[in-house]
Formats: structure tokens, sequence, C-alpha cells
């Protein structure tokens, strides 16, 4: 059992580190993705437009993050830490995204006559010219988040092989 949750423990963090390094590109992972990111905007759709815009993002990384949180709190450090890497794979989804609020070359679910959530988030906060600012800091927040969790779920596993370590 040890070594089967240690296989696929590595096997996740792989796949988010791999993700992290071509993030650029579409992985199925953000299939999954997109369901919370449009149960976002239905759920915080009486919210106003900002909100109902800003909620699409932010469910789907505050869904993780939950999710994490729940698992920290049951003291499962181990499926904590993949699903804050989990969150950081999200992040750095989502800076794509907000990159994107100048040029708006991203193919989005409803095709051209839909709302960019992020061109219209920055623009109607007066922000739009510090879309790239924003894109990077979210990018290197997602980075870290996918360090954090990895280094929080395999130091976890280090006392299974380690018998001379307490938890």
């Amino acid at each position: 059992m040890q070594k089967t949750r240690t296989a696929y423990t590595i096997l996740i963090l792989a796949y988010f580190w791999y993700y992290a390094f071509t993030y650029t590109a579409w992985h199925f992972i953000d299939w999954v993705n997109l369901i919370f990111h449009e149960a976002g905007h239905s759920i915080f759709a009486f919210f106003g437009d900002i909100i109902h815009a800003f909620m699409g993002s932010g469910f789907q990384v505050l869904l993780p993050l939950l999710i994490a949180l729940y698992f920290f709190y049951q003291k499962d450090k181990v499926s904590g830490g993949i699903c804050l890497a989990w969150v950081g794979q999200n992040l750095l989804n989502v800076g794509v995204y907000i990159g994107d609020a100048i040029v708006m070359k991203l193919d989005l679910l409803g095709g051209d006559s839909v709302m960019h959530d992020w061109n219209f988030i920055l623009s109607q906060l007066g922000l739009l010219k510090y879309t790239y600012i924003i894109a990077d800091t979210v990018h290197v927040l997602g980075w870290a988040t996918i360090f954090a969790g990895s280094v929080i779920a395999l130091t976890s596993l280090l006392p299974l092989y380690l018998p001379w370590r307490s938890s």
C-alpha cells in the first residue's frame, strides 16, 4: 500500500510539473478545470458583473484550495500537497487567460460572441495596461504553489521509508 501511494503521488506530481513546463498547451486536466470555471460563473452570477466574471477563474482555483485545506485539516499532508500542486496548476492556467486579456486570441467556450473575463475585469478596474505584470505574477505564484505542494507531499512520504524518523 505504501509503495502504491508513493508511486501514484510521484506520477501525479510529475504530471503537474510536466504541465508547469508546457502550461501554454491544452491538457486533459484543463477540461476538468473548465467545468469548475464555468460553475464559478453560475454560482456567482447574482453578485454583479465583475464578481461574476472573476469567479470563473476564482472558483477554478478556490475549489482545489478548499480540498487541499480539507486534507490538511484531516492531517493527510500527501493528499493536501497534491491538491496544493493542483491549485498551482490552475494558477498557471488562469495566468494564461489573464495574459490573453489584451490580444484576446484564446478560443473561448461559446466562441467569439462571449465576453473575455479578464479583458472585462481589467478594463473595468483600469488595470488593462498591467495585464502582463499581473499574468506573470500569477504564473510565479503558480510555480511556487506547485513547488510547495510537491515538497509537502514528498516529505510527508519520507517517514514511510526512513524508519528512524518519527511522523
